[in-house]
């Protein structure tokens, strides 16, 4: 089984999440679009929303996946997050998803009080529906046209975990 190390992100990551973004596996399962600079993405997580937590998950020494745990309070939302979530395509299946969304759980649910966590994911992404649902995630609902991807509209699923 491979090692895999989940840690907070840190400025240094900024090109290896470049590097992961712009996988042809990630780039078109994103709301990304092509050719962005590793400038853009450092200066995009210097100004992430109040209380967003940002993982990366390590294989040797090398940042292999990125998820971003999203707050949505203050108030009466102040239980729920919403996630997303990127893993490189040379080591997709060999269990980084699954490390990255532990981890991400445990500090949800034990450390900061989220009892509800969110995403969506397109209909034709597989194997992170079923990843998600391993986690106790369930499709709430279905939006259709929910985002251009390669010359056309692709659905996608509103997706939940509500801590049991």
């Amino acid at each position: 089984m491979t090692d895999i190390r989940v840690r907070a992100t840190e400025p240094a990551d900024m090109e290896a999440i470049s590097e992961i973004m712009a996988c042809p596996g990630v780039i078109g399962n994103t709301l990304q679009t092509p050719y962005q600079s590793v400038e853009w993405r450092r200066e995009r997580y210097a100004n992430l929303q109040p209380g967003t937590r940002s993982l990366v998950a390590e294989i040797d020494g090398r940042v292999v996946g990125n998820l971003g745990l999203t707050p949505e309070g203050p108030d009466r939302r102040r239980h729920v997050a919403s996630i997303g979530m990127a893993v490189h395509d040379d080591v997709q299946g060999q269990g980084v998803g699954t490390a990255l969304m532990e981890a991400m759980i445990d500090l949800a649910e034990r450390w900061m009080g989220i009892t509800r966590i969110e995403l969506t994911v397109y209909i034709d992404n597989a194997r992170a529906i079923a990843l998600y649902k391993k986690f106790g995630f369930e499709i709430e609902g279905t939006a259709p046209r929910y985002a251009f991807r390669d010359g056309e509209y692709v659905d996608a699923y509103y997706m939940a975990r509500v801590k049991p």
